[in-house]
């Protein structure tokens, strides 16, 4: 038996029953090392050497954790969504249609900023959506449209988009794990070989927002189930000039040094050295900012230690040689089963992020086999690994968005969040990210 389908196999079935996906990881690795006649001993220390690569993306994610906790306590959120809903209610005496559309786009750019601009990931979405349930009902808008819109938002932007999170999957992740199995490419190749992918996840949610989702829904009238904090702001002018010049400042910080470390660093000792974040508040952003990030950095921390365990095991040298000889050449075939094996890792994992050290190894080398061009399998690879985030029940793109639309009850996640999803997202992803590898 090849280690590496074992390991793989291993892995899918136990994330699959609701096994924790780090000790699903960490189980499997050590029988894949084993079933390669490794030893426990030598399958540990690989597993060990894998696990300082996975380091710095975690640090990079702990530290923008911290940066969204800086602006969250700054009140900076919530100063935003109020000037939203400001604008909503200025704008109701305008057209049912109009005003729905208003909406919706508000909610996009908010949901695109929160992975880029303002790097808050999900922690704008209790803030800013429950507050409006109240408005979607009485315009009679469907949420899964807007469940859509947000894991659009969540989704696409890191995909093509290198700032904030986009910054960690694409260059720290993405272009890391290319060429550490061996593909030759610059960093910034890398956002353009995602465009494609990026231009099939548009085509979806347009299909969600204007064919699937377009009727009328109506929903009742319930109270929420958690009850809004109202939130006392003083000084609120200077708390939206000191946010931006800490996104600013952190977004200049980021491209100067290439370090998304520095970025989320940069930001939340500005929101401190202008007061807006108390000096002994700084060790609760920073442990909070960890707390919120901790699971996400630990399963990418896991999931190098895992590849490290699939590389050392030597078959996936001969997994690839295999495939190709099964294949034969046929790179419309290997495109395709690259694709479904990456969104069946993922929709396992919950995560894009983790899943991309896993399938690089594996891929990375079939490609360069089958003569795949450099940004073909920079598409390829990265399409694989983002796609399944959109339609996974434990992914963060449809918790988050479950998490605001269902403040009253009325919002279920796998039907409303999960399936809608998945059928708008993963499906043209599929088809772009295949289009993509037969272009590049």
């Amino acid at each position: 038996m090849n280690a590496v389908i074992v390991g793989v196999i291993l892995m899918l079935v136990l994330t699959l029953c609701r096994i924790n996906v780090i000790v699903a990881m960490t189980l499997s690795a050590i029988v894949a090392g084993l079933t390669a006649g490794l030893g426990l001993s030598d399958t540990l220390n690989a597993f060990n050497e894998g696990l300082s690569g996975g380091a710095e993306i975690a640090l990079s994610y702990a530290m923008l954790g911290a940066f969204a906790v800086a602006i969250s306590k700054s009140g900076l959120t919530r100063i935003l969504a109020a000037k939203l809903l400001k604008q909503v209610n200025d704008n109701s005496h305008k057209g049912e249609t109009t005003l729905s559309y208003l909406i919706l786009s508000i909610i996009l750019l908010c949901a695109i900023s929160s992975q880029n601009l303002v790097p808050v990931h999900i922690a704008f979405i209790p803030i800013l959506i429950p507050p409006l349930l109240i408005v979607f009902n009485t315009l009679r808008l469907d949420r899964r449209a807007i469940a859509c819109i947000l894991t659009f938002g969540l989704a696409t932007s890191y995909m093509v988009l290198p700032y904030g999170f986009g910054g960690i999957y694409l260059y720290s992740i993405l272009h890391k794990n290319l060429t550490e199995n061996g593909l030759e490419l610059v960093n910034t190749q890398v956002p353009i070989a995602m465009i494609i992918p990026a231009l099939g996840m548009l085509v979806g949610l347009i299909i969600a927002v204007f064919v699937s989702y377009k009727k009328r829904r109506h929903y009742e009238a319930h109270a929420l189930t958690e009850k809004q904090q109202d939130v006392v702001i003083e000084q609120p002018k200077k708390v939206l000039a000191v946010g931006i010049a800490a996104v600013l400042c952190s977004l200049l910080a980021q491209n100067v040094s290439g370090s998304m470390i520095l970025g989320g660093l940069v930001g939340v000792m500005i929101f401190s050295l202008f007061g807006i974040v108390k000096w002994e508040q700084n060790s609760d952003v920073f442990s909070k900012g960890v707390a919120m990030m901790a699971m996400i950095g630990f399963i990418m921390i896991s999931a190098q230690g895992f590849a490290s365990v699939m590389k050392a095991t030597g078959d996936v040298t001969s997994l690839v040689s295999s495939a190709a000889g099964m294949i034969e050449g046929n790179k419309p075939l290997a495109a395709a089963l690259i694709l479904l094996v990456g969104l069946l890792i993922t929709m396992g994992i919950g995560s894009s992020f983790s899943t991309v050290p896993i399938i690089a190894t594996l891929f990375v080398p079939l490609c360069l086999e089958l003569n795949f061009s450099v940004m073909a399998t920079a598409a390829l690879v990265g399409t694989a690994g983002a796609l399944g985030d959109a339609g996974s029940p434990a992914s963060d793109s449809t918790l988050g968005p479950t998490s605001g639309l269902n403040a009253d009850g009325q919002h279920d996640h796998i039907w409303d969040s999960v399936v809608p999803t998945f059928i708008h997202f993963n499906i043209p992803l599929l088809i772009s990210g295949w289009i993509a590898a037969m272009v590049l």
